[in-house]
C-alpha cells in the first residue's frame, strides 16, 4: 500500500512517522518551500506524548520544550481560583510538554526525514486537485517546476484549516463559525514565574482574558525563559483566518492595564514581544463524513476547533495514531478510511463542541459569575474545590486526556 499526505504539518508529519512504523510506504507533499520553524507556543498534553513516546520522539521533544508541571486559574485580580499538578505528576505515564510550534514541527520532520529519507518529503508541492478511482488516487500538485502528479493507494488531506482535500470533497459547506472572541498571541524572554513550568489562565474574555506559558528551558544569561502568551476578548469584530496575520498591541493592551502581579508584570510582557499574532477563536460545524473511497482527512482538516484546551495538535496526533492502525489491519483501503472515521468523526465532534462551550477555563467562568467580576475573600466562599476538579474532570474525559487515556 502506498499513501500520500498532503501537508506536513503536525498531523501530516505524525501520520508519515506512524505509517512507517506499520511498514506501510507514505510520501509527504507540503505547499511550502522550506518548512520553518513558525507560530508561537502550543501544549502536547499526556494522551498524545504516549503517542509520541510509542513513535520514540517523545525525549527530543521534552529536551526541546518544558514538561510543564501545574496548571494554574486566576481571577483577573490575581487570585488564585485552583491549582491542579500536570503529567506525570498527576498520576499520568506521560508528560505535558508546552514547546514551540516549530520546535515540535522540527522533531517530527527530523524524525521523517531520518527514518523515511528525504525523498519522501517533498516541499514546493502544493495541491491543487484530485481524482479517485476504483484502484487509487490520483493527486495534481503545482511546483515551480511545473505541474506533477502522483498516484496513491490512499490519499490523507493533512493541510489545515484552508485544506484543499476538504475543500474538494465538500465544496459547497459554509462558512467558519465566529465565537464572538478574538485572540492575540505573542512569544518574549521573561523571568520564570510560579514553579517556573507552570501554565497559567487567568480573568475570563468579557473584560481579557490571558494564557500563558514557558515554552523553551533554556534560560539565558539575565535569567530568562521563552514564554508563550494568549489574550482573549469578546469583541464583534471578525479578523481574517489567517494563524500568521500580525496583530497590534494596542488593540488589547489597555484591558490588561492594572496586570502588575507578584508573579508576572503582564503588561510589560506584551510591550517586549516582538512579534503579535491574530486570529480569531473560529471553528467549522462537525462535517458528517470526513471519507469518500480512498480519500480522507486528518486534524485540522478534519475537524477545526476553537483552540482552548490545548486539544488541536492532540486530536491530531490521535487521529494518526487510529488511522495508521485501520490502514495496517485492514486490507481494503476504504474499509480502512471507514473505520478511522467512525472511531475518530463523533469523538472529535464532541470535542469541537465542549471547545465552544465547556473547555478548561469554564472554572474562570464560574468564578467571574458568581463573584460578579468583583475580587474575592476566600475561593471556598465562591466555589468548593470538589466543584473545580469536577469541570476539569469533564473536560479531559470527553477529550481523552483522562487518566485511562494515558494506558493508566
Amino acid at each position: 500500500m502506498n499513501v500520500t499526505i498532503v501537508g506536513a504539518g503536525i498531523g501530516g508529519l505524525t501520520l508519515a512517522l506512524q505509517l512507517h512504523r506499520v511498514g506501510i510506504d507514505c510520501r509527504v507533499v507540503e505547499a511550502v518551500d522550506e518548512i520553518a520553524g513558525i507560530g508561537v507556543g502550543i501544549n502536547v498534553l499526556p494522551h498524545a506524548m504516549r503517542i509520541l513516546a510509542d513513535l520514540d520522539v517523545d525525549t527530543a521533544l521534552a529536551g526541546a520544550g518544558v514538561v510543564t508541571r501545574e496548571s494554574v486559574f486566576f481571577n483577573r485580580f490575581g487570585q488564585l481560583v485552583h491549582r491542579e499538578p500536570c503529567g506525570t505528576l498527576a498520576g499520568f505515564d506521560h508528560p505535558q510538554v508546552s514547546i514551540h510550534r516549530g520546535d515540535l514541527q522540527k522533531v517530527l520532520l527530523d524524525a521523517v526525514l531520518d527514518r523515511l529519507g528525504p525523498d519522501r518529503v517533498h516541499t514546493g508541492h502544493r495541491c491543487v486537485g484530485l481524482t479517485e478511482d476504483e484502484s487509487g488516487v490520483d493527486v495534481q500538485v503545482d511546483t515551480a517546476g511545473g505541474a506533477r502528479t502522483f498516484r496513491a493507494d490512499v490519499l490523507v488531506g493533512c493541510d489545515g484549516i484552508h485544506s484543499v482535500v476538504r475543500r474538494h470533497l465538500h465544496p459547497d459547506e459554509g462558512a467558519p463559525v465566529y465565537s464572538g472572541i478574538n485572540m492575540w498571541r505573542g512569544t518574549t524572554r521573561g523571568k520564570p514565574f510560579l514553579s517556573g513550568a507552570s501554565m497559567v489562565r487567568a480573568g475570563w474574555f468579557t473584560t481579557g482574558k490571558l494564557v500563558v506559558y514557558p515554552i523553551r528551558d533554556d534560560v539565558d544569561a539575565e535569567g530568562n525563559q521563552l514564554l508563550n502568551w494568549v489574550v482573549e476578548i469578546e469583541t464583534p469584530r471578525h479578523a481574517t483566518r489567517d494563524w500568521n496575520r500580525r496583530g497590534r498591541l494596542a488593540d488589547f493592551v489597555d484591558a490588561f492595564a492594572d496586570w502588575t502581579f507578584d508573579w508576572l508584570d503582564v503588561p510589560a510582557m506584551f510591550r517586549s514581544s516582538e512579534t503579535i499574532l491574530e486570529y480569531p477563536m473560529v471553528d467549522q460545524e462537525p462535517l458528517d463524513r470526513w471519507s469518500f473511497g480512498r480519500v480522507t482527512l486528518l486534524g485540522d482538516a478534519a475537524h477545526p476547533m476553537v483552540p482552548r484546551g490545548s486539544n488541536g495538535a492532540g486530536q491530531a496526533i490521535v487521529d494518526s495514531e487510529v488511522l495508521g492502525q485501520a490502514l495496517a489491519a485492514a486490507t481494503d483501503p476504504a474499509a480502512a478510511l471507514a473505520a478511522y472515521e467512525a472511531e475518530r468523526l463523533p469523538a472529535t465532534a464532541e470535542v469541537v463542541r465542549m471547545n465552544r462551550t465547556n473547555p478548561p477555563d469554564a472554572i474562570l467562568r464560574e468564578v467571574w459569575q458568581r463573584t460578579g467580576d468583583r475580587p474575592f475573600t476566600t475561593i471556598e466562599d465562591v466555589i468548593s474545590e470538589h466543584e473545580l476538579a469536577e469541570i476539569a474532570d469533564r473536560y479531559r474525559k470527553i477529550t481523552g486526556a483522562a487518566r485511562s487515556g494515558d494506558g493508566t
